[in-house]
């Protein structure tokens, strides 16, 4: 199959339509529908029938789809790579970051890092875990922070640091005059939190199992930053990681959440690919950025 045909192929199972794929691949219907039928031909066998005028994927499709997705990312990022070159900027750090700590600690370490090197291009990315791993693992970002500390084939895994759990609660709130906030207290509030198959979701269920409570959210998030507009809005209360800069949202407040639980903060390097020398000093500006940040979040809560 060659790149071309890859990349119809992976599009076509990624939207589903004929025209959506065109529409991201820039290139008309007709044309797209032709290096289908010539991959097909090549191939021997059919990638989709189609089915009441829509593309529904063969057997043989389905299985290849997962290897043809990972030779496509790799092209992709063999692409941007040369573009980089290309307009001479081969000195381009590249970070990706969950929503946490790329709205705090990455923010606060390219801030001193560019004052030491002030013509070095700097690219930033926020994405989930999930594709956070796959752009280090395919070389798009030399460098992530996560909220997980689950070892990783492929991947070195260095713990940062940790951030507490809290509770973000609506100005005017009932739980808004306490202290500090027990599962006890959260019984009958509507709850925004993790989902029970992520880690803080886990660490909320055993913390809470350890309390006699329950734990279980009305309203289920993935990013705590998904939590802001139910909290602003009125639906509930939220539990969610203290690393963003909460105060900074107009009409909430954080309270600390008893019994204290933390998440872990890692920094992911791939094992194959060694830093650059440019990479190498901007990880140093993320370790004493994350140790600020945890340290006023610990200051202001005494």
């Amino acid at each position: 199959m060659q790149a071309r045909q890859l990349e119809v192929f992976c599009m076509l199972m990624r939207c589903g339509t004929v025209t959506g794929a065109a529409a991201m691949l820039n290139i008309t219907q007709p044309a797209l529908s032709q290096i289908l039928l010539h991959a097909e031909d090549q191939l021997g066998f059919k990638l989709f029938n189609r089915v009441r005028g829509k593309l529904v994927p063969t057997r043989e499709a389905e299985e290849l789809y997962p290897e043809a997705w990972r030779i496509f990312s790799e092209l992709g990022a063999l692409r941007r790579r040369t573009t980089d070159m290309r307009f001479g900027r081969t000195g381009l750090i590249r970070i990706a970051a969950t929503t946490p700590p790329a709205m705090s600690i990455v923010p606060k370490a390219l801030l001193a890092f560019r004052t030491t090197y002030p013509d070095i291009v700097v690219r930033s990315l926020i994405a989930p875990l999930i594709n956070v791993v796959d752009m280090i693992r395919n070389g798009d970002a030399p460098l992530g922070i996560v909220m997980n500390n689950i070892a990783r084939p492929g991947i070195d895994v260095e713990t940062l640091g940790y951030a507490e759990l809290v509770c973000i609660v609506p100005e005017g709130h009932h739980l808004a005059a306490r202290d500090s906030i027990t599962f006890a207290n959260l019984q009958n509030e509507t709850l925004i939190s993790y989902r029970a198959d992520t880690l803080p979701g886990q660490l909320l269920a055993n913390a809470a199992a350890s309390e006699n409570q329950s734990f279980n959210p009305a309203i289920e998030i993935d990013i705590s930053i998904t939590a802001l507009p139910f909290v602003r809005n009125g639906f509930g209360v939220a539990i969610v990681d203290g690393l963003l800069p909460w105060e900074q949202f107009p009409g909430l407040l954080r309270r600390p959440l008893l019994p204290r639980k933390t998440v872990p903060i890692a920094l992911l390097t791939s094992r194959d690919r060694p830093l650059t020398g440019s990479h190498l000093a901007i990880r140093d500006y993320l370790r004493e950025a994350c140790a600020v940040v945890l340290k006023d979040g610990e200051a202001q809560w005494g």
